[in-house]
């Protein structure tokens, strides 16, 4: 009398098995987001940063001789918009590549999970087989004892 069960894996651990986890580098296609990322790598740099501020100082002068508005609007819209811009960049740059090593260490995480959930089934298929042969010899005890 053997054991009725048949273990059915889900479609997604094939498919699992084609693809590696997803990365940011992966998503630019085409001249255009080529030129993009160009841009970005460059722009998103402290050195670029750097530069901007360079830029702007060179206007600080002037914006020093006008007053009070003229300073505020020194800052807000050339100081902050332009050096800010890179800072922002190289944190998101950050960001981006902390968030690519998590998802990165989630993938390897349910891959050892998964093998883990592999040897599971096996050992239970070969508990199931012991059990199958332990009702095959008890039945088989059972006919001959019956017969008896």
């Amino acid at each position: 009398m053997p054991v009725i069960f048949e273990h059915h894996p889900h479609p997604r651990i094939s498919e699992r098995k084609k693809h590696r986890p997803a990365k940011t580098t992966d998503e630019h296609v085409g001249f255009n987001g080529r030129v993009a990322l160009i841009l970005t790598t460059t722009v998103g740099t402290m050195w670029c940063a750097y530069a901007f501020s360079v830029l702007a100082l060179i206007a600080l002068p002037q914006a020093l001789q006008g007053g009070l508005l003229p300073i505020i609007q020194w800052v807000s819209q050339t100081f902050i918009q332009l050096v800010m811009l890179s800072v922002i960049m190289v944190g998101q740059n950050i960001l981006s590549r902390a968030s690519d090593k998590r998802a990165d260490e989630t993938y390897q995480d349910a891959e050892a999970t998964l093998h883990e959930a592999q040897q599971i089934q096996d050992h239970l298929k070969a508990q199931d087989d012991a059990i199958g042969t332990l009702l095959d010899k008890i039945a088989k005890l059972e006919a001959a004892r019956a017969q008896a």
